[in-house]
């Protein structure tokens, strides 16, 4: 069920036949809507949306050779994953997209920290990511990264 390749293309032509639509939708619609300064990438072996280092030279401290992620998708046995880390990091952001999903999806929201499940394809709320994913800044998620990372 997983998708596997050392490139973005390699991520998107190697999906299982089922979720290949679904996945690829996903992530044209996160790229439509990434604000300048992000990018797609890989990020810890799977498919990212990432500030490059040639933006954030520090990446990510916990692994500086990798870039600063944000967000990211994966196809997971049972569903397809969406990762967010600003949901995560900024409650605003988080109780904003817990209010507006319902207006978007008829299942049951399936998050954890900053991961949604989706295993209804078809119940994917792609107008809803794609708003989630204008709402914060490169520069705005690198200040809210540094502010966490520094308490």
């Amino acid at each position: 069920m997983q998708a596997t390749g050392k490139t973005v293309e390699e991520i998107l032509t190697s999906l299982p036949k089922d979720r290949a639509e679904p996945f690829n939708k996903l992530h044209d619609i996160i790229v439509k809507n990434l604000p300048k300064g992000f990018e797609a990438g890989i990020s810890y072996g799977g498919l990212g949306y990432i500030i490059p280092h040639s933006l954030y030279p520090g990446g990510y401290h916990c692994k500086p050779i990798e870039p600063l992620p944000f967000a990211g998708i994966a196809s997971q046995k049972n569903s397809i994953n969406f990762y967010h880390m600003g949901i995560y990091s900024e409650p605003k952001l988080f109780d904003w997209f817990v209010s507006e999903y319902p207006k978007h999806s008829k299942q049951k929201l399936d998050m954890g920290k900053s991961c949604v499940r989706f295993k209804k394809f078809d119940e994917i709320p792609y107008r809803l990511i794609g708003e989630l994913m204008t709402k914060m800044s490169a520069q705005e998620w690198i200040d809210l990264y540094e502010s966490k990372l520094k308490k």
